[in-house]
């Protein structure tokens, strides 16, 4: 149940199940069923038609693709943040042998590796996969398509090789460690490699005719860790609540940011679309909205996930036929509704719970050059830097603990802030990644590199 305060309204409501209500008609879809998550719980689902005859509900398992290599990524980030590997470690660090080993963790992870779409024939979806019992039968005997490192395409094996790592570091197969490490602690008890009832069948619909074909089930074997997953809208949407927050029982909310950051570089044919991907996530830009998470299919299901972090709100789309609606679309959609019907409240300002009076110093503006800027303390113990007036390089900052601050976003991100202080430890001027904010455009006072024309300001003679 929610609380009164966390229910959507009835007319969002009516417009949530239109929405997927003319995506599963005009999908052609045997079933729909979605989710809308909004302060961390599912506060909406919905569902069209039925699934062995009854309505799909937040627990009916569908198949959800490559959204199980979100689930893997996050395996991966878990290894590096105990520091058993480094992101720019070559894989043939822990993995030797596969005939890839010169792509670094960070390259599998964000599809930049140079790996082949697809495993080699046959068709690796439809057939068991009893046909690829080892790594080498993923891969092929040509696994590179592309210079390592050079350019982003998406690959199911390389997955399969990330799955492998895991398999390797932990000691333990894939599935074993996805349930100890990831499904047990966020509760995803209708989360599986295979199928558990109830669940949805899969469907091929004619493209012609209003007609069906049941579609086979295959086990991945080897290609699990890329696409092989079960779930639910309600399973989904509590992982779609821990890639927005994190949770410090699987990894914590700046690792999971890290993941959200974009890692690889736009494929020429999305620039205009403003797709590209993180470490193990989509992201989009949809208007003025930034989406993360990810899609997936398989002979006979899709499914989405998305999510809007600005707005605290993410959505979950399942349906069980092999093509039709276009669930991204459709996720994106639920998402904007109740953003742009129901915004999000922010929390309540609250000032400094104390006040360090050498930090406060830095507060108010500076100039770099003739830009200027504004340095605000907030309530959260950071410091946010962003131009006085229009658009221009925007930081928060977080404190080192010995008077320096490392950006944390932006073209700042990473960068040392250094106060400089005279030799009576008044402030004369920011040394930000060796740019000099002054408290005047261009203060004689300060150490300006350059220096200043000693004649000052002046007008034209």
């Amino acid at each position: 149940m929610t609380t009164p305060q966390e229910e959507l309204l009835p007319t969002t409501r009516r417009t949530l199940l239109h929405r997927i209500a003319v995506a599963q008609a005009e999908g052609r879809a045997p079933s729909l069923v979605a989710a809308v998550v909004r302060g961390g719980r599912t506060v909406w689902h919905g569902a069209r038609t039925s699934v062995d005859g009854h309505g799909p509900d937040e627990s009916v398992q569908y198949r959800i693709g490559s959204i199980t290599k979100t689930f893997t990524a996050v395996l991966v980030m878990r290894l590096r943040d105990e520091g058993l590997l480094d992101l720019g470690d070559p894989l043939e660090k822990h993995l030797p042998g596969t005939g890839v080993g010169e792509a670094t963790i960070a390259e599998l992870l964000a599809h930049t590796a140079g790996l082949a779409a697809e495993s080699p024939a046959p068709w690796w979806e439809r057939t068991p996969g009893t046909l690829r019992p080892e790594l080498s039968d993923v891969l092929g005997e040509q696994p590179l398509l592309h210079p390592v490192g050079r350019r982003h395409h998406y690959s199911n094996p390389g997955y399969t090789v990330l799955g492998a790592l895991v398999e390797e570091l932990r000691g333990a197969p894939w599935e074993e460690v996805l349930n100890r490490e990831i499904l047990e602690p966020l509760s995803l008890h209708r989360t599986s490699a295979q199928p558990q009832a109830p669940h949805a069948g899969g469907w091929a619909v004619h493209p012609w005719a209003d007609a069906m074909l049941p579609e086979p089930l295959e086990d991945l074997g080897r290609m699990a860790p890329a696409g092989q997953l079960w779930s639910t809208t309600g399973d989904l949407a509590r992982f779609a609540a821990f890639l927005a927050a994190g949770d410090e029982r699987v990894l914590s909310a700046e690792s999971v940011r890290e993941m959200r950051t974009p890692a690889a570089p736009a494929e020429a044919a999305d620039v205009l679309d403003g797709v590209t991907y993180g470490l193990g996530l989509q992201i989009q830009r949809r208007g003025d909205r930034l989406l993360v998470g990810h899609s997936g299919s398989l002979p006979g299901f899709l499914a989405n996930l998305t999510i809007s972090v600005e707005d605290d709100v993410a959505a979950v789309v399942l349906a069980n036929c092999t093509s039709g609606p276009l669930l991204g679309a459709v996720g994106a959609d639920l998402v904007r509704i109740v953003a742009e019907a129901e915004p999000r409240i922010p929390e309540p300002w609250r000032p400094l719970s104390e006040v360090d009076p050498e930090v406060l110093e830095l507060a108010g503006p500076w100039y770099w050059g003739t830009n200027a800027f504004g340095l605000r303390v907030t309530a959260d113990g950071l410091l946010a830097l962003g131009p006085l007036t229009g658009a221009g390089r925007r930081s928060r900052l977080r404190s080192n603990g010995d008077g320096t601050w490392t950006g944390l976003e932006g073209y700042f991100a990473g960068e040392l802030l250094r106060p400089v202080r005279r030799p009576d430890g008044a402030v004369s001027h920011l040394d930000l990644g060796s740019f000099v904010f002054t408290r005047q455009p261009y203060d004689p006072e300060a150490a300006v590199p350059g220096g200043v024309d000693p004649e000052g300001w002046r007008g034209i003679r």
